[in-house]
């Protein structure tokens, strides 16, 4: 029987996997959640045989249940593939006492890559399942890497536009030219006079706006989403954590059944998410550690039980996480909540309305999984610098938040459990601020030149994604204030 989705907000709405695929977001504004987290029904001992994509294939077959075998594996094919400079696609690296796992092999350097090589797959696949004749219109918000990402992945997709906001003056120099070069006739970028919360507000209210769904409607189109708050996101998202507990154990690190801790450097919370449901689907994980940069409103959320936004919003050097509203923990809070709808819908207005919410103390108990703590600029840039004087490993800005706040657990709870860091983005995608920590000595250089530098002395080669955008060419040069962005779409779909 298929494993049907129904909205955060409300349980009566039920749709199929290939449906909440398409609609990206639910029509009255939450985000879809398959009605049981289902378990694994492959032994580890077998996961530990399988390729990164066989391993995904028995991950995603139990969320994705409308979808055909053939279909299935043929999104998988054709989005794991030479698009990944690694035939592990994932590999895990052991460094200094921790496994890190670098999800930073695909085409824009970034952990995005891995579950936005597979959605436009999915969604063509969803579009051509449910008889859509519109196009669909990507729209997506993003505080770095899920804009390119996307884009890489939609570009010249049949039967679909893409159009990523990005904030302004809040994404690395590379984050930006990754955008702004990319090719493709269905492909628009625009930057906003704003931060990324206002980017990601502004596309929930044109999803959630019945008026110009209508319009659309009208001209031939309907609007999706390449966010992580589209399940499509999720799904495979899941899929590395059971992959990175499988070669732990193919290699002898770990025996069949022992618990590991994930390390996740965390700013919208889909990817720590996708940990806590590998969990929930019975990967042995004991402790999910939620690593914050200075914007800690997810560490001040797991210490109090309130979520509060109202805070000065702080412009770090791991952009990615310089997010307030964190969207994807709404999908834990209907979860601790016991799947109740109403109650979280109430705590989603208080958030809308007054920009905080507080759970019970019986939702608190609920959340015995985590453990949350940040690091500020200081210590971010002091576990590059050490890691690399003492490894030679080199660490970028969101992975070593990530690995400081794992330093932190360790020294509070003395927990020897071994450790997968989630490694989500190549320290080539913020070469300027790696090398301030790791070799400040560079002297007058563009961020290029620092990639050639951060080569030399990490002794990796500079990524293909980098190499390809020194000299391209500019294509995207639309900047609009926040109220202007629904009046751009229009512009861009000629309405």
């Amino acid at each position: 029987m298929d494993l049907m989705y129904s909205s955060t907000r409300n349980a009566d709405l039920k749709v199929t996997a290939s449906q909440a695929v398409l609609k990206g977001l639910a029509d009255d504004g939450g985000l879809f959640v398959p009605e049981h987290i289902p378990a694994l029904d492959v032994s580890l001992k077998e996961l530990s045989g399988m390729t990164y994509q066989e391993t995904a294939y028995e991950v995603m077959k139990l969320f994705l249940t409308d979808y055909t075998q053939q279909e299935l594996k043929e999104c998988i094919r054709a989005a794991y593939d030479s698009k990944f400079d690694t035939e592990e696609i994932v590999p895990v690296v052991s460094v200094d006492g921790a496994y890190y796992l670098e999800l930073f092999h695909g085409a824009t350097i970034a952990f995005k890559d891995m579950a936005l090589s597979i959605l436009p797959h999915l969604m063509t696949t969803a579009a051509r399942k449910n008889n859509v004749t519109n196009e669909i219109v990507i729209l997506t918000a993003t505080s770095g890497d899920t804009g390119k990402a996307a884009l890489a992945g939609f570009a010249d997709v049949k039967g679909t536009k893409i159009i990523v906001f990005y904030p302004k003056g809040g994404v690395s120099p590379i984050q930006e030219k990754q955008m702004v070069t990319q090719a493709g006739a269905n492909t628009h970028v625009v930057g906003i006079h704003g931060n990324f919360d206002q980017a990601q507000t502004g596309v929930k209210q044109m999803f959630a706006d019945k008026a110009f769904e209508r319009e659309l409607k009208e001209h031939g189109f309907q609007f999706s989403s390449a966010n992580s708050i589209n399940i499509g996101r999720l799904v495979p998202q899941i899929v590395y954590y059971v992959y990175a507990y499988a070669r732990l154990l193919a290699k002898g690190e770990i025996k069949e059944g022992e618990c590991i801790n994930a390390a996740v450097p965390t700013g919208n919370f889909g990817n720590i998410l996708a940990a806590y449901y590998a969990k929930k689907m019975g990967l042995p994980i004991a402790k999910l550690i939620c690593a914050s940069n200075e914007n800690k409103v997810l560490y001040d959320f797991f210490q109090t039980g309130t979520y509060d936004k109202n805070r000065e919003f702080v412009l770090t050097t791991s952009p990615s996480m310089d997010i307030l509203i964190s969207s994807n923990l709404e999908r834990l809070i209907y979860r601790i909540a016991g799947n109740d709808a109403a109650k979280n819908a109430q705590l989603m207005k208080q958030l809308a309305e007054g920009g905080v919410y507080q759970i019970t103390e019986d939702m608190r108990r609920e959340l015995s999984d985590f453990y949350g703590n940040y690091v500020d600029e200081q210590e971010c840039a002091q576990v590059i610098r050490s890691l690399y004087e003492k490894t030679g490993y080199v660490l970028d800005t969101h992975t070593a938040v990530a690995a400081g706040v794992y330093q932190k657990y360790q020294s509070d709870t003395g927990d020897q459990t071994k450790t997968v860091i989630a490694s989500t983005a190549s320290p080539f995608k913020f070469t300027r601020s790696v090398m301030k920590a790791a070799a400040p000595d560079f002297g007058e250089k563009n961020d290029f030149e620092l990639a050639d530098e951060l080569s030399r002395i990490a002794h990796v080669k500079v990524p293909r994604a980098v190499e390809e955008i020194r000299t391209a060419k500019v294509l995207h040069n639309t900047v609009c204030e926040v109220s202007q962005m629904p009046e751009t779409v229009k512009k861009f779909l000629k309405i």
